[in-house]
């Protein structure tokens, strides 16, 4: 008799200890304060996410799983808010830098180009010179222009100035973005350095901007140029506007995805 009022008295002392535990109301109060510190140290994605786990952790918290959902909102459309004005700084930053530009898109383009003004036609078709390339995506890439009496077949090029330099990769003379022609006694060559063979170069000319800077043409034979202010700032300004493209294309996308997640 004396064992089971000992085993009744022990459930009932384990049953007592059990219910003075927090209750989940408790413990979802505790995450939404653990979440308010996160956000006050400036990571918002973390406090979104211990909110997210309170009605998961805690469904009977009827209240704090509503006020936890009302507070995700609130903190997406901050986040939203936030990216908006980058958004709207970026677009002004393009507006003022497309005027250093034409645009144009022809039968043979995919997409809209951005012909520097600092490299017309007219100031460039009769000689070598290095030539920017940039399209509405703000993909960039350079392209070597050689025009002489006798073939390089280059197929690189190179940058430098008193000890800097750089080299672009090697663009073989069976490769489609390396062409030529000729008509009378004149020879064309145009290699273009697509996807990142260009990026390091472009890197390159923008920092040391305020060089002189030489080019020359890497084939059979070589070719030298001097970069002309003109030729270095139309480069200098595209990689610019490129840079710019792309922060307004990243930030449009992360808008959508942060919209999607808050509905």
């Amino acid at each position: 008799m004396r064992s089971i009022f000992e085993l009744l008295l022990t459930i009932l002392i384990i049953l007592t200890v059990t219910s003075c535990g927090p209750s989940q109301e408790e413990k979802a109060d505790g995450k939404i304060n653990e979440a308010k510190k996160i956000v006050a140290s400036g990571d918002t994605l973390q406090a979104i996410d211990v909110l997210k786990s309170i009605p998961v952790l805690y469904p009977k918290a009827i209240f704090q799983v509503d006020a936890s959902k009302k507070m995700v909102s609130k903190l997406y459309l901050q986040m939203i808010d936030s990216k908006n004005e980058q958004l709207l700084a970026t677009e002004a930053t393009i507006t003022e830098l497309e005027k250093n530009f034409t645009k144009e898109k022809t039968e043979f383009d995919r997409y809209v180009q951005y012909i520097p003004n600092k490299l017309s036609f007219a100031r460039s078709w009769n000689k070598s010179f290095l030539q920017v390339n940039l399209d509405e995506r703000g993909e960039i890439y350079l392209t070597s222009n050689y025009m002489g009496k006798d073939w390089l077949k280059h197929t690189a090029i190179k940058v430098y100035d008193d000890g800097f330099q750089i080299k672009t990769p090697t663009v073989p003379l069976t490769d489609p973005n390396n062409r030529e022609s000729d008509f009378l006694e004149y020879k064309w060559e145009k290699v273009s350095y697509m996807g990142e063979k260009s990026d390091s170069t472009i890197q390159f000319i923008v920092k040391h901007n305020n060089r002189q800077l030489k080019c020359v043409f890497i084939g059979k034979n070589y070719y030298y140029i001097i970069l002309e202010d003109f030729n270095k700032e139309a480069i200098r300004d595209a990689y610019n506007l490129s840079v710019a493209i792309k922060n307004r294309n990243e930030l449009i996308r992360q808008i959508k995805e942060l919209e999607a997640k808050r509905k």
